[in-house]
């Protein structure tokens, strides 16, 4: 029987299809056709006990005829040795992908083992939590502190002595309730972490988070919740100095004035008074619109969805503004009123940004902040008050402020909760069967307070009493507000 040559196999044609070539030493080729022509797909006719078997040894042009021939031969030794060789084929292949599996665990392993800090909080960021502000401030706080000295960080490498690190770091620039809100991300993303794969698998030695205590780096003098209120001489001196501060500008040459001091953003203190005066957060007060403050029924509505809320609930606010907030809001409706916000961005494509008020009072008392003046931001201490007696000031102090007032003009303690829109504990039959609104209330407190910041303002404390001030005990037992007379300057 002659050997198949390429000349052979080159001449083969459509018509040829379903032919067997054959030649020497049980070697056989079932012509077909295909899509890229012509292909022989060649086998090794052997005997194993008492059946026929075929072994496959592969297709030409695919395969050289010469390899072809190779494999036919390697299956004849095989079977000298009493070795079935479509057996041996299987138990190869099975060993190379048992092979090719471990493989690519190891690789998966490997890479699992390199995977870092960074890769972990973006993961954490993408599906394991949602901020209100869709995880920016989040973001912002790891590029600043926690990717430049770990992101490239493998996990499994992370100790406690990182972690305290970390918090050390933002501590010694004196941002300490930072740090402690910071170091509580930390533990929610690890707590995360270890949890899942295949996070879970490189955490097998412990959360490192777990193994530090915050207290001992935190400054022994630190109060975690500020208690700081104003006093009426604070708040005299504040008003007195956002008017000596226009004035002084006002009075500049204008070839002086890119020198001189800038006086704080008219709508910024415009802010601070009418959080002062309705007890509003300031980042609530920043989110409002002119359709929710009605300035002729003297109101102001707070939807739910701009509401902090607390103990995570939520709900709407009215406010009834006094004669002190509603003289600051129609002083704001004259700057903003053509926009849809009551603070609009410099776009006037939405609200400024809910902490731009914090940040300017905090640039303004540059002694107590522990950095850089940064750039195109004020660096000075123009708002430093009692000449810095009584440390830094927030505008949420001035929330405090107002509710502490309160509490002094006598008002309920559960009406100034309703003022300040806590939600206010209680079994659930209560909630369901007393609504009261304490309209009547809030409006009678909101106008005692506006009352009285108006004679701390305008450093006096006898006149008129109001219908509001009549109403309460604290005034109709005296006949005056218990109140210390402001501190001389």
């Amino acid at each position: 029987m002659a050997k198949i040559t390429i000349k052979e196999l080159e001449s083969l044609t459509a018509n040829d299809a379903g032919r067997i070539l054959r030649e020497d030493g049980n070697l056989a080729g079932r012509i077909s056709l295909r899509k890229d022509g012509v292909s022989v797909s060649f086998f090794y006719r052997y005997r194993w006990g008492d059946q026929n078997k075929e072994y496959a040894c592969g297709s030409w042009p695919r395969k050289s005829l010469t390899d072809i021939r190779k494999a036919r031969n390697q299956a004849r030794a095989l079977i000298d040795e009493q070795i079935n060789p479509n057996e041996q084929k299987k138990t190869a292949k099975a060993q190379a992908y048992a092979a090719a599996n471990v493989e690519a665990e190891h690789a998966i392993t490997t890479k699992v083992q390199t995977l870092t800090v960074q890769d972990l909080a973006s993961a954490w960021l993408l599906d394991g939590v949602a901020r209100k502000d869709g995880n920016a401030e989040l973001q912002r706080r790891f590029n600043k502190d926690l990717f430049p000295a770990l992101g490239r960080t493998a996990v499994n490498n992370v100790s406690e002595h990182d972690v305290r690190a970390l918090i050390r770091t933002v501590v010694n620039r004196g941002a300490h309730r930072q740090a402690i809100s910071f170091f509580a991300d930390l533990t929610q993303m690890f707590s995360w972490a270890r949890k899942r794969q295949p996070w879970r698998a490189l955490l097998v030695e412990g959360d490192p988070t777990e193994l530090v205590d915050i207290s001992p780096l935190i400054p022994a003098d630190y109060e975690a919740e500020r208690s700081r209120i104003l006093s009426p001489a604070e708040l005299l001196e504040l008003h007195t100095r956002f008017q000596q501060m226009t004035a002084d500008y006002d009075a500049l040459p204008a070839g002086q004035k890119y020198d001189g001091i800038r006086p704080l953003k008219k709508e910024t203190q415009l802010a601070l008074w009418i959080s002062l005066g309705t007890l509003c957060r300031i980042g609530e007060l920043l989110q409002a619109e002119w359709k929710n403050v009605d300035l002729d029924q003297q109101t102001w509505f707070l939807p739910s969805e701009n509401v902090k809320g607390t103990r995570g609930k939520k709900q709407d606010h009215h406010v009834f503004l006094s004669p002190f907030a509603l003289h600051f809001f129609q002083e704001l409706k004259i700057l903003t009123g053509d926009s849809q916000w009551c603070f609009p961005n410099k776009l006037d494509d939405g609200h400024v940004d809910v902490k731009v008020v914090s940040k300017q009072v905090g640039d303004r008392q540059a002694r107590f902040k522990n950095r850089k003046a940064l750039s195109r931001r004020c660096h000075d201490d123009t708002l430093v008050l009692a000449d810095g007696q009584n440390g830094d000031w927030t505008p949420h102090d001035l929330r405090r402020t107002g509710a502490t007032m309160m509490q002094a003009l006598g008002v309920n303690l559960d009406v100034i909760d309703r003022c300040q829109n806590h939600v206010l504990a209680g079994s659930r039959v209560r909630r369901h069967y007393l609504h009261h609104d304490y309209a009547e209330e809030k409006k009678c407190a909101w106008n005692l307070l506006g009352d009285r910041l108006s004679a701390v303002l305008s450093s006096t404390y006898k006149h008129p009493p109001s219908e509001s001030m009549l109403s309460f005990p604290a005034y109709a037992a005296t006949g005056s507000l218990p109140l210390l007379a402001p501190t001389p300057n």
